[in-house]
């Protein structure tokens, strides 16, 4: 797991104009950036855990490319918005959320602390 300063420093690295992209691109390509607790990979996206859970399963899925926000996702993104989907139909599955309800949340502008679109599986209070 990381330290809360790694964390720290990932997040405002996130955020400088300059570094961003290199952010981007090392959660997308280099293990070494990857999360600790990788759940699920494709072409399009990667899916891991919350390295800060707001609840007990708490699993974020981040699209490869550089995409800040929702308002900047191609409604034409068709392959990406099919394996977010499939990828959520997976877990919830596999997880067995269905009984026990789930969300999936979108965060954006002053609630979006990271900046780069993410997806919220989440579920339990």
């Amino acid at each position: 797991m990381r330290s809360r300063f790694e964390l720290q420093i990932v997040y405002a690295a996130a955020r400088s104009r300059l570094l961003r992209p290199l952010i981007i691109w090392g959660l997308a390509n280099m293990n070494k950036f990857k999360p600790d607790q990788v759940i699920s990979e494709t072409d399009s996206l990667i899916c891991f855990h919350h390295p800060r859970p707001g609840y007990p399963i708490h699993i974020l899925l981040v699209p490869r490319e550089d995409v800040r926000d929702l308002t900047q996702l191609d409604p034409g993104e068709s392959v990406f918005l099919r394996d977010v989907f499939a990828t959520v139909r997976e877990l919830v599955e596999t997880m067995n959320l269905q009984e026990q309800g789930y969300r999936l949340v979108i965060n954006g502008g002053k609630y979006q602390e990271f900046p780069q679109l993410h997806f919220h599986l989440i579920s339990g209070e």
